[in-house]
């Protein structure tokens, strides 16, 4: 229930517009969340080594989306850079 809340917060703020729920932000912003929780579950589950798979393609995937981001509106990508604090 507590990620349903957080998605929909993320949505929320990084909408383009009313009905937006799959813009590039937005599922960058809810990879990102994602990949954060993941890796504060590995500081408990050192050996789970089937959700470190998981991790590793929710990267991959945030990474395409960022490229494709930068290409074709590179103004909206370093305003998500910042907002959600990634390193670029």
């Amino acid at each position: 229930m507590k990620k349903i809340i957080n998605k929909n917060k993320l949505i929320d703020k990084f909408k383009m517009h009313t009905k937006d729920a799959g813009s590039t932000q937005v599922q960058i912003s809810i990879l990102t969340e994602r990949i954060k929780y993941l890796t504060t579950h590995f500081s408990k589950n050192k050996k789970d080594k089937h959700s470190n798979t998981g991790l590793n393609k929710l990267i991959i995937k945030r990474k395409k989306l960022l490229d494709y981001l930068n290409r074709k509106k590179p103004e909206d990508y370093q305003k998500l850079i910042k907002q959600l604090d990634l390193r670029k």
